[in-house]
């Protein structure tokens, strides 16, 4: 894509979105190039962090890490957002903006430290600025797979534009109701937007993974499902959606990992998100991977309660 000039083409395609940005299913249509979003974010690359990461799926960090852009702010508000410094409070990085080659210098940095990927964190509302920085990284020799970690919430048309860029795609199911979505994380269509851009990350790269001589992911589709208290993910649902409407084959990791971050505390109408998963929740959650999956490259986080 670098060689036919392709690549530059669809970082050019997807800069023209900020003009009238719709790069994710809240669709602002606000000029960004002047102007600011509901993530509060502009035209211009801003990193919250980067280096390489040991805490990922161990397929992501192998024995190197896995080489993390955290970006700031998000398009989500998730009561819940264990990085909320990071993605939601957009003050703290105003004066963080960066440029494309800066971005590119970074994947340059991270592929010579070992990393086994770029790994793209929250990538949906920075996508047109990581991927003209991309096109600068490829042309000075940048060949690691590109990792795209994100929430779910992505709009199925920029996601065309990355058929061919992006090589594995890591996104969140995070709800099956969206009433959910809306009380927890400030959007009222989430199941139905994120199932839509499931699926077209799927039919990029289909349920069938490509495994690097190392073990690593080289290429695939893994879908992240973390369990909620009360069954507020919607668990059994989304697993059931992944296998019937698109492939029972599809990878999934499953996380126990919730902890009461943020606001979760203090939501009115949600006890549940004051505390962790229980036992019998997480058995639960287990018993519907077991009914739904039968990918071998299935990751299940060990619960600790």
């Amino acid at each position: 894509m670098l060689a036919t000039g392709e690549l530059a083409y669809r970082a050019e395609r997807l800069e023209a979105l900020y003009a009238c940005c719709e790069l994710c299913p809240r669709k602002c249509r606000i000029d960004r190039r002047s102007d600011l979003g509901a993530c509060r974010t502009p035209a211009v690359p801003v990193v919250a962090s980067w280096g390489p990461h040991m805490g990922e799926e161990p397929p992501l960090s192998g024995s190197r890490g896995s080489g993390t852009i955290f970006l700031a702010n998000c398009n989500l508000t998730c009561a819940y957002c264990q990085n909320a410094d990071v993605s939601q409070s957009p003050g703290a990085w105003a004066g963080d903006a960066t440029t494309a080659m800066d971005v590119a210098r970074i994947m340059l940095e991270l592929q010579a430290c070992g990393c086994h990927n770029v790994n793209w964190v929250s990538p949906t509302h920075q996508v047109p600025a990581l991927v003209r920085a991309l096109t600068l990284a490829a042309g000075d020799g940048l060949v690691l797979p590109v990792v795209y970690n994100s929430n779910g919430y992505d709009a199925p048309e920029a996601l065309r534009l990355l058929d061919g860029v992006i090589d594995i795609y890591m996104p969140d199911l995070k709800y099956a109701a969206a009433r959910t979505g809306s009380a927890l994380s400030g959007v009222p269509d989430y199941p139905a937007a994120a199932r839509a851009a499931i699926a077209e990350m799927f039919r990029q790269v289909g349920a069938a993974w490509e495994i690097a001589p190392d073990g690593t992911l080289r290429r695939g589709l893994l879908v992240r499902q973390l369990v909620l208290p009360d069954e507020l993910s919607g668990t059994s649902e989304s697993l059931l959606w992944l296998a019937e409407e698109l492939s029972p084959d599809i990878a999934v990791s499953l996380m126990c990992q919730y902890r009461p971050h943020h606001r979760a505390t203090q939501l009115a109408g949600y006890p549940g998100l004051r505390r962790t998963v229980s036992r019998d929740e997480w058995k639960a959650a287990l018993s519907a991977l077991a009914r739904s999956n039968r990918s071998r490259h299935t990751l299940v986080q060990q619960y600790r309660g």
